[in-house]
């Protein structure tokens, strides 16, 4: 048994500002991955490029990122960093920029301008070294070691096969103050879904299992923010963040399970955000379980009953339907998959995966 979790963590207010000593090892010239606009909304990208002016160190950015970040552009930001004598990266923002963060920083440190190497399993997972500092609360990508990239090829989102992890993350609760109540909500659910994935997975341990039931419990002091019986203040949104990232913490040992890869055929079909595919089918799978299994992770996240849990989603996601089609496919997709299939610890065939999927 190991748990394996090669990267250092600072969750506090102020963490970049406290912590941009730390920044100084690794390397004269970082490249800023982030998306558009949020960053700059939220404080980040400002905070990040005060500690390094004040450290000496010079950067460039690569605002390009979108939703659900495509090989291309992981081609375009490596090239723009090694235009620009990058030598590490640093990816401000939720899943879609930290996780081009890696891929970036691995085609950099291969410098071959191939994209096929994104998904050459064969080939090492050298990278530079990669900073993450997360501003939304759901991937937990800060402490992960994926990078999930939409292969318009395929028609899909595919996880690349190499685990690179960042070896720093900095976790601050107040970039959450800018976020819609929609992308809270939307990437709470995504980190539930880490946490209940996690927990089910025949990967599961003693080690994954306490990251999970200590997340489930601190996303239960929140989840009021998420139906409005609460307000979010500081306090809560530096719970948001700590959930998220126990719940990465769980699914970089176990990875995730059948919800996840329902969700992305439906998210790459209806531009639908992770979160919710991921939460459209996340109550079903989880009736599914043992019994005992369901009944720890109903109570830990602060639910009497799978009823109450339906009720709940139910209310945060109201009125979301998929097409069928869309939902034949990603159940294609799926059981076809032997490994997603058997990888859950309760039984999965064919008919409880289209009743997951809601095709029946």
């Amino acid at each position: 048994m190991k748990f394996y979790m090669p990267v250092k963590v600072f969750d506090e207010p102020e963490c970049v500002a406290n912590h941009a000593k730390d920044l100084k090892a690794y390397g004269k010239k970082a490249l800023i991955v982030t998306g558009r606009s949020s960053a700059k909304k939220c404080g980040a990208l400002d905070d990040v490029t005060a500690a390094l002016e004040g450290n000496g160190q010079e950067y460039s950015v690569f605002s390009e990122i979108e939703e659900n970040p495509s090989v291309e552009t992981i081609m375009k930001g490596a090239s723009f960093g090694i235009d620009n004598d990058a030598d590490f990266v640093i990816g401000i923002g939720g899943g879609s920029p930290l996780d081009a963060a890696k891929a970036i920083a691995f085609m950099m440190k291969r410098g071959t301008g191939n994209a096929a190497d994104l998904y050459d399993s064969s080939l090492s997972a050298d990278a530079l070294a990669v900073i993450a500092v997360p501003t939304t609360c759901g991937t937990g990508s800060e402490v992960t070691g994926v990078s999930v990239l939409t292969r318009h090829d395929k028609n899909t989102k595919i996880s690349i096969p190499h685990r690179i992890f960042p070896e720093l993350a900095l976790v601050d609760g107040k970039y959450l103050r800018s976020a819609s109540q929609a992308m809270i909500i939307n990437t709470s659910a995504d980190a539930l879904a880490h946490m209940i994935e996690s927990y089910l997975s025949k990967k599961a341990d003693t080690y994954s299992m306490a990251m999970v039931l200590a997340g489930l419990s601190v996303w239960k002091e929140i989840k009021g923010v998420l139906d409005g019986s609460c307000e979010a203040d500081d306090e809560k949104r530096a719970l948001l963040m700590r959930a998220s990232t126990f719940a990465g913490m769980a699914i970089a040992q176990t990875g995730t399970s059948i919800p996840h890869a329902l969700s992305y055929n439906i998210t790459y079909d209806l531009g639908m955000p992770h979160g919710m595919a991921c939460a459209y089918s996340l109550a079903e799978y989880l009736g599914f379980a043992h019994e005992e299994d369901q009944k720890i992770i109903l109570e830990t996240a602060g639910f009497g009953s799978l009823d109450e849990f339906k009720d709940f989603m139910k209310k945060i996601f109201p009125d979301v339907t998929v097409d069928k089609a869309v939902l034949q496919r990603a159940y294609d997709t799926v059981s076809s998959n032997k490994a997603r299939m058997q990888g859950c610890r309760f039984d999965v065939d064919e008919e409880i995966l289209k009743k997951i999927a809601g095709l029946q």
